[in-house]
């Protein structure tokens, strides 16, 4: 369907004000931390090649991402077979798993911590104290947006079909939901394992009340004795989200991707 010229305008419109939207902030970020001290002259990458000499930044950029590796394995090993058996199988069940999911959008931060410091406490004393405990109460406030991501990928296929076909072809219910069901939606997963991992390296919040050394509460204390770096590792990690966010497989990659499944 050929658009008109108003669409045209208008789609090139909205395109160009999101892109300024969100690269603004970035070029005011990068401006920031290339800017030189005193009496410099010129731009100078002094913050961006201090980030590798600050241990307690590295220590809590490893923290960090061994923290998104564990989310990634709860997501893809139980969250992602969970929905995919709710819908198969159970759908009545669809609207209170889906109520479930959703909790942790209301109720507040704050409350949160509140709630699961005692039993963090508990832990820290009888378990561990790394930081790598966080792993649980990330993948509960990623919930939400994981559900609706993979609710969306699952909705557009005709997951009964395709596992009835398995079925048929003596295909085990494992084998079904890994096997089947789960390529078919890799976009969904994909986008659930990128909002995990930008929640892991952005959250604050959490993490900060119950004083664990990740990258956001890290940075902060950066931040207060200079402000230049910590400004150079939340571009850094922003970048890092984004060129996950793009490799993604598009439309026409995704079908490519299908097409070659089916084959």
């Amino acid at each position: 369907m050929k658009l008109g010229i108003p669409s045209r305008i208008f789609r090139v419109f909205i395109i160009a004000s999101t892109t300024l939207y969100l690269a603004a902030p970035l070029y005011g970020m990068l401006d920031f931390s290339t800017k030189p001290l005193g009496g410099e002259g010129g731009r100078t990458l002094r913050a961006w090649k201090a980030i590798g000499s600050q241990e307690d930044l590295t220590s809590s950029i490893t923290v960090s991402f061994a923290i998104a590796i564990i989310v990634m394995l709860l997501i893809f090993l139980l969250v992602v077979p969970t929905v995919i058996w709710v819908h198969l199988r159970l759908p009545k069940l669809r609207r209170p798993l889906e109520l479930i999911c959703l909790l942790p959008l209301a109720i507040p931060g704050i409350v949160i911590v509140v709630g699961i410091a005692p039993l963090y406490r508990w832990i820290s004393i009888n378990i561990t104290e790394s930081p790598v405990s966080l792993a649980g109460v990330y993948s509960m406030l990623i919930l939400p947006y994981t559900y609706r991501s993979l609710s969306a990928s699952l909705d557009l296929v005709d997951i009964s079909t395709l596992a009835e076909a398995a079925r048929t072809l003596g295909a085990s219910t494992m084998r079904t939901i890994f096997g089947v069901v789960m390529p078919t939606i890799r976009s969904g997963i994909m986008s659930g394992v990128v909002i995990s991992l930008a929640l892991v390296l952005g959250e604050f919040t959490i993490s900060s009340l119950l004083s664990y050394d990740t990258l956001q509460v890290v940075i902060y204390l950066l931040g207060r004795e200079d402000g230049k770096i910590a400004v150079a590792v939340s571009l850094a990690a922003l970048l890092f989200v984004f060129g996950i966010l793009f490799a993604i497989p598009t439309t026409k990659r995704r079908g490519a991707i299908l097409d070659a499944d089916i084959a």
